[in-house]
């Protein structure tokens, strides 16, 4: 034992996977479905798009496969994998309200469960100096944190965000009026996670003053006295208008020795109050701030946005009121803290598309993942093909410049190749020509390239996928096709006797595997 504290719940040796009713079920972890790779089904196109990987990416479905899918499959991987400089996700509170567009009354160990399935994903994603945050209430916090502890280290913790999200306390509340949220933020590694100022404000600036018209312009006081140690911080002090000043406050120390006083004194830079008698302060200039101001733990509405504006910002858009999104303004803070233009955005638990809509806006490359078709057709997609059109004159779209522009393509997770019938495995019925041989690829980690008699390739290694029986004379053919030096993994729904001793035979090194079987003990190791 290690001694490192960790969460224990029900099943936690177990691995929790979708139902495709809209629930979850524990399985073991030796269940084929929770090594599988599920495709990303090609939908529909908005707007400009470039012909590829690299475009924005809506894709509805479960978003554990959907990571996953992300991270295993070799065509999205070398996009996306260690690549992603933020995740924010506000997944379900699990507050034991039904809300309209979804159910948040998961039973605590399920929700941990679903929890660290998808951050665990998360990790693999984000690159080395990329950051995730999590957005939840009291009801889940304190256990989420342990969890990401556990997940990425107590070491990467940056942050709790506090949100208040309403001035207006609700007169209904039993005891106390919740008014604000939490929002979790965890370094991939802090060694090299850099973030953003926010830029300074009215008031920042206004508390700059110039009383005595001093030629530098305004500038605000700074206090002399620390009450940390310093060996030639004790000395007296005589003012402008002849008052000694025995020394710093008691229990204190000047910041500077009686060398350094004198000097920025000589400079004009020491105030002593208006009449000349008070200790010492620093002048501080507006001209010598630099880089901004440090993002603050603690959020205020006037500034984020109110639970409220949320809502009308998706109303106005698409008509209809979603159950929760966020401001868009909340989201416009965590990326200006986080990332920069071009970076790539990641939320797993897309909802209404805030997300996504202000990452467009921003010029940073999204990727969003909603679980319902129906709040995909009604919310997400309307919402962000009005922002490609120019058509959002709402949320940041002023303060962002936003005008239109980009574009994004619709993905859908593909259905489990596998089928269970009791104790067996079987293919599921839809596993059949391209793909088949494109889903063995995905489950196998090969890039898919239809090539002659190849469906497939990993570096020196090519894979041929046989709808049907391979024979003797089916291996042969394929071995054929193969350059100096190439081995070939052939994957076949049947396997003639002798067949396998034959393609060794024929390329020294290459394999022929028998699907369902082998592709779920493959997919084990894989793990």
């Amino acid at each position: 034992m290690s001694g490192r504290l960790t969460l224990s719940w029900v099943n936690k040796d177990q691995a929790l996977l979708p139902d495709g009713d809209g629930g979850y079920e524990w399985v073991e972890r030796s269940d084929p479905r929770v090594t599988e790779v599920h495709l990303l089904h090609h939908g529909d196109r908005v707007g400009e798009f470039v012909d590829g990987l690299d475009d924005n990416l809506l894709i509805q479905g479960d978003s554990y496969h959907a990571l996953h899918s992300l991270v295993r499959i070799p065509e999205y991987a070398k996009r996306y994998r260690g690549k992603v400089k933020l995740v924010y996700i506000d997944p379900p509170f699990n507050t034991g309200q039904a809300f309209e567009h979804y159910d948040d009354a998961l039973e605590h160990s399920i929700w941990l469960g679903m929890m660290r399935e998808r951050l665990l994903l998360i990790r693999e994603l984000l690159s080395p100096d990329g950051s995730v945050w999590v957005h939840l209430d009291d009801a889940e916090a304190a256990y989420c944190r342990v969890l990401m502890d556990e997940i990425f280290g107590r070491s990467n913790f940056i942050a709790t965000a506090i949100w208040k999200r309403r001035n207006d306390p609700r007169n209904t509340a039993t005891h106390i009026s919740a008014d604000h949220d939490f929002i979790l933020c965890y370094a991939k590694n802090i060694s090299f996670s850099q973030f953003n100022h926010l830029p300074r404000t009215d008031a920042m600036d206004s508390a700059y003053t110039n009383t005595d018209n001093d030629p530098r312009g305004p500038w605000r006081r700074g206090d002399l006295a620390a009450r940390n140690y310093y060996s030639k911080g004790l000395y007296p002090v005589t003012t402008p208008s002849g008052r000694v000043i025995d020394g710093p406050p008691s229990g204190s120390y000047w910041r500077v020795s009686a060398e350094e006083l004198s000097r920025l004194n000589a400079e004009g830079r020491i105030y002593w109050g208006p009449n000349g008698d008070s200790r010492p302060y620093l002048k501080r200039y507006l001209t010598e701030v630099k880089g901004g101001r440090v993002p603050s733990s603690v959020w205020h509405p006037e500034e984020v946005g109110f639970v409220r504006n949320g809502k009308e910002e998706v109303r106005a858009l698409v008509g209809d009121v979603f159950a929760t999104p966020k401001p868009e303004r909340l989201m416009h803070r965590v990326l200006q803290i986080a990332t920069k233009p071009g970076d790539i955005v990641v939320d797993c638990f897309g909802g209404s598309g805030t997300t996504a809509a202000v990452a467009h806006k921003m010029g940073r490359r999204w990727v969003t993942v909603e679980l319902s078709a129906e709040t995909i057709a009604a919310f997400t997609k309307p919402r962000l093909g009005k922002v490609v059109a120019g058509a959002d004159a709402g949320g940041i779209t002023t303060e962002s410049e936003w005008s239109g522009g980009g574009g994004f393509r619709v993905l859908t997770v593909g259905p489990s190749l596998f089928e269970r019938v009791g104790s067996r495995v079987l293919l599921a019925d839809w596993a059949k020509g391209a793909e088949f041989a494109q889903a063995v690829a995905a489950q196998l980690g090969f890039l898919y390239e239809p090539d002659g008699p190849f469906a497939g390739l990993k570096g020196r290694t090519r894979l041929a996928v046989v709808d049907g029986t391979a024979d003797d004379v089916v291996v042969q053919s394929i071995v054929s096709y193969l350059e100096d030096n190439e081995r070939v993994m052939v994957v076949a729904k049947a396997v003639a006797p002798g067949t396998e001793q034959v393609l060794r035979q024929l390329s020294m090194g290459s394999q022929l595997l028998k699907a369902p079987g082998d592709l779920v003990r493959r997919g084990k190791v894989v793990r």
